[in-house]
């Protein structure tokens, strides 16, 4: 099977696919998976923690909400904030540098940022837009851009299934 073929497969899974898969796989491979959550609010780590032995390879999820939440709990900087947003590439690759740094035995960190809405779009920043960053301790993280469209429930269950799809895709 392509990587192109896997990717596909990947996506055409239900969330509780993924998850079973990414605990599998993460359990076969000794990975210890580390989460930071904004616009999910944790949906990422319960789609996780609903399958039956993720305790063993699931650490934390940290839902990151506010700014100053993601000052706190992940170090980024408040510079990287004014500079960039909340919602931008910088601040999710960010969201996962720190919670890789905040949790010493994690070996797979993922994050989430974006815009749900209803409110909270701008031109260049609309409502549907997250960020996506996913990272193995010691290699470059990998970083996605989406637009969702949907009202709130839509965009929070896509950006679910992208965030799930992107550590299954890594775990692969």
């Amino acid at each position: 099977m392509t990587a192109e073929t896997e990717m596909a497969t990947a996506a055409k899974m239900s969330p509780m696919a993924l998850a079973t898969a990414i605990i599998e796989l993460a359990g076969k491979q000794n990975i210890v998976i580390v989460l930071a959550e904004s616009c999910t609010g944790g949906l990422i780590a319960s789609a996780l923690t609903d399958i039956p032995g993720s305790s063993a390879v699931v650490d934390r999820g940290l839902v990151t909400y506010s700014n100053e939440a993601k000052i706190d709990l992940l170090g980024i900087s408040n510079e990287t904030l004014v500079a960039y947003g909340a919602v931008s590439a910088e601040t999710a690759i960010a969201m996962t540098a720190g919670v890789l740094a905040a949790t010493p035995r994690a070996t797979l960190a993922a994050s989430v940022t974006g815009i749900a809405g209803p409110g909270g779009g701008s031109p260049d920043k609309p409502v549907g837009l997250v960020h996506f960053s996913c990272q193995r301790r010691g290699k470059a993280a990998q970083h996605e851009r989406h637009i969702f469209t949907g009202d709130r429930e839509t965009v929070r269950k896509k950006s679910l299934l992208n965030a799930l799809t992107m550590i299954y895709n890594e775990l692969k």
